[in-house]
């Protein structure tokens, strides 16, 4: 205790002072504070606008694609039908009925009678190949000849038989039916062909 007092009094003596600094009296430290930035959302579109183009009047107008290129026009009914009268016109036949002549199959026929025939028993079977004429049942016409089935690429026609003393309007010999088949291009009868005429048997005239 004395040494104590005796610093005490030393210190004291050459003016000194001794301060003594608490925590609760120091400074509180700087804080720096950052600005809050503001939050932005973005939120995208769930469909984009189509790109408009601005005329000279100022107004704009949607872009628009250019169409398909057109492709070959299939043949119609009337186009492919128009196309094989003229063929039987330049053979100098006419046809009286077109039902026979399918545009969709590949292979048709239209039955065409003689232009100068006073009676109508002058018949002929032409057939075409989506539309392309290739030629004649028979080299000459028959009295009497339809179609009675067809499919894309075979035809089946009926000729009604004479015998020897039949007239035109009545034949007695009943039909026969040949077929005729495309194949490779070329036109085949599948069944022998009656002849144009005959004096013992029975034939197309």
């Amino acid at each position: 205790m004395i040494i104590t007092v005796v610093l005490g009094l030393l210190l004291g003596g050459c003016g000194g002072s001794t301060k003594t600094v608490t925590v609760s009296s120091a400074p509180a430290p700087t804080q720096t504070t950052t600005p809050t930035q503001p939050t932005t959302s973005t939120t995208t579109p769930a469909s984009t606008a189509p790109t408009q183009t601005t005329t000279n009047g100022g107004s704009s107008a949607p872009t628009h694609t250019a169409p398909a290129p057109a492709f070959t026009k299939p043949e119609t009914s009337t186009e492919g039908l128009r196309g094989a009268m003229a063929v039987l016109a330049s053979k100098g036949f006419t046809a009286t009925d077109t039902s026979a002549y399918h545009p969709n199959q590949t292979l048709r026929v239209l039955i065409g009678t003689g232009a100068h025939s006073n009676d109508g028993y002058d018949k002929q079977a032409f057939f075409f190949v989506d539309g392309r004429y290739i030629g004649t049942d028979s080299t000459r016409p028959s009295a009497i000849v339809s179609v009675v089935s067809q499919s894309d690429t075979e035809v089946t026609l009926a000729y009604s038989l004479y015998r020897s003393s039949d007239p035109l309007c009545c034949p007695g010999g009943g039909q026969a039916k040949v077929r005729f088949q495309l194949n490779n291009g070329q036109l085949t009868p599948l069944d022998p062909l009656p002849p144009v005429s005959s004096s013992t048997g029975l034939s197309r005239q």
